[in-house]
């Protein structure tokens, strides 16, 4: 089976000045692999292609594929994705699938930008300070999942665990997703990549699905992430993310 001309040219676009190894030992596997990724499943999305490599640089951060995370980052500044936005993936990985897993991929971004001659740090992001944050982040948090919700988890909070509610408020949402840099809507999509990849999360991937509509990004949004992360993250977890997705969407 001979690379697509569809799927040679969508590589050639990103990895113009990347051939792989694998191309010499494994080349079914390339082949295969690339006119499915490259070809198949984008004439299935409508997503374009810097947020569709943002996508694909959450979910392997979110899986610990960190070579994959080298490569597609590669792709994605080439294809204009700016160093802050590729630093605010990492950085929103971070009260998602905890700095153990999200650490090497710090150092990998750092490595790449610093390779392609940024100048390390970037101007910062914050938009909270240590006493703004917890009602900057319940504010955020409200508009992803609804203040009636929100109220509704602090209510039903036991005195011992209510501190919960608020690192999520304050810290998640505060510290993290009310960053500048990329748009709430943009990191609503972000987060729904990240959990689909990491798996066994069903409950969280639920709500998100519901805060990404309520955002304004739309079921077919969500289909078109599911389907440029399939290559990634393999059918189970796919396949359990559309499943989320219909339930929440079906008419």
């Amino acid at each position: 089976m001979a690379p697509s001309e569809q799927a040679r040219r969508a590589y050639d676009d990103l990895f113009r000045d990347h051939a792989s190894a694998f191309s010499l030992t494994d080349p079914e596997l390339v082949e295969v692999f690339g006119n499915f990724t490259f070809d198949e499943t984008l004439a299935q999305s409508r997503l374009d292609t810097r947020t569709r490599l943002m996508v694909q640089l959450a979910a392997p951060i979110a899986s610990g594929a960190l070579g994959a995370y080298r490569t597609v980052l590669g792709a994605a500044i080439t294809a204009g994705v700016t160093p802050v936005e590729a630093k605010e993936i990492v950085y929103q990985a971070v009260p998602y699938v905890g700095m153990g897993r999200v650490l090497d991929f710090v150092h990998a971004t750092n490595e790449v930008l610093t390779d392609r001659g940024v100048t390390l740090p970037l101007d910062g992001q914050s938009t909270t300070t240590l006493e703004t944050r917890a009602e900057r982040g319940r504010s955020v948090q409200a508009q992803v999942a609804g203040t009636e919700r929100v109220q509704a988890m602090y209510d039903d909070a036991q005195d011992d665990d209510a501190h919960f509610q608020q690192f999520l408020s304050a810290n998640c949402f505060g510290d993290y997703v009310s960053r500048k840099g990329i748009d709430l809507a943009s990191r609503e999509l972000l987060t729904f990549s990240m959990l689909i990849a990491l798996g066994g999360v069903d409950p969280q991937v639920r709500g998100h699905i519901a805060g990404n509509l309520r955002v304004g990004n739309t079921r077919r949004q969500l289909l078109d992430v599911i389907t440029v992360l399939l290559p990634f993250i393999g059918y189970p977890r796919s396949l359990n993310a559309l499943a989320a997705v219909n339930d929440a969407t079906r008419p």
